[in-house]
């Protein structure tokens, strides 16, 4: 399968690493223009540059700004008022205790996790039903179906990102605009690399320390290890490509096997 996305736009948010840098290189060795996401300058322009060295006459571009609020989504609108695909990736996560967290934690969570979604597809939707052909993508989490007893908040905003991707999807059902959410297990970003970093036995490799991890904390793992970003990103393109026309509404897991679900 040879997935082409040569003419098309793009847009990832909170894209300066992890996951969302992945399918930022991954839309772009497509062919697609990629508008690369993050909140600092230097994030940014050092995120561009690495994507621009890993992919050969990729065309990104670097948008600067907090998507979490309702000024930064309509300062990104006003900078690229159009786009053929969006990759709703912004998010944030911590552990923290159910009776701990306060009402201002949870609707910063909501703000970032959920509202910056609704606030771009609102804007971008109505262009790809005009132009008959559109992909929305949200990346949700295993979480939002395992959710995990320290970090409940979190858990609860995955699920709504569920219950957004799949109600859109009905919204645009017939127009050629597709709409899915993807869902990611434990994967191994250079954050989760970071925090693994102190745990290191003597010759222990990170991938060694991020499988003992994963078989620590997701034992249901069928994979018994962490995913690479790579591996979830091709997942993403994969939804944003014309060869998933039949796919929407759906919620498209890269776990690892970790939710024990047919």
């Amino acid at each position: 399968m040879k997935i082409d996305l040569s003419g098309k736009r793009a847009i990832v948010t909170g894209s300066t690493g992890g996951i969302g840098l992945a399918a930022v290189k991954g839309l772009a060795e497509a062919g697609a223009a990629v508008v690369l996401n993050g909140r600092t300058e230097e994030s940014v322009a050092t995120a561009v540059a690495e994507v621009r060295e890993a992919v050969a006459g990729a065309e990104v571009t670097g948008f600067i700004g907090d998507l979490g609020g309702e000024a930064g989504c309509a300062a990104l609108v006003a900078a690229h008022p159009a786009t053929d695909i969006l990759i709703n990736n912004l998010g944030i996560y911590g552990p923290q205790d159910f009776f701990e967290i306060p009402d201002s934690e949870w609707q910063r969570f909501f703000e970032v996790n959920v509202m910056s979604g609704v606030r771009l597809s609102r804007a971008y939707l109505p262009g790809m039903i005009d132009g008959g052909w559109g992909r929305v993508v949200f990346i949700s989490s295993e979480s939002g179906l395992n959710i995990p007893a320290d970090m409940i908040h979190y858990g609860v905003s995955k699920t709504a990102l569920l219950a957004l991707a799949r109600g859109l999807a009905k919204r645009v059902a017939g127009t050629g605009v597709t709409v899915n959410s993807v869902l990611p297990g434990p994967t191994l970003t250079k954050g989760v690399a970071e925090m693994l970093k102190g745990e290191l036995k003597p010759g222990e490799t990170i991938e060694e320390a991020a499988r003992a991890f994963v078989m620590r904390e997701r034992p249901s793992s069928l994979i018994e290890r962490a995913a690479t970003v790579e591996e979830v990103a091709n997942m993403i393109v994969y939804a944003a490509s014309p060869q998933a026309s039949a796919t929407t509404g759906a919620a498209l897991r890269v776990d690892g096997g970790v939710v024990d679900s047919l």
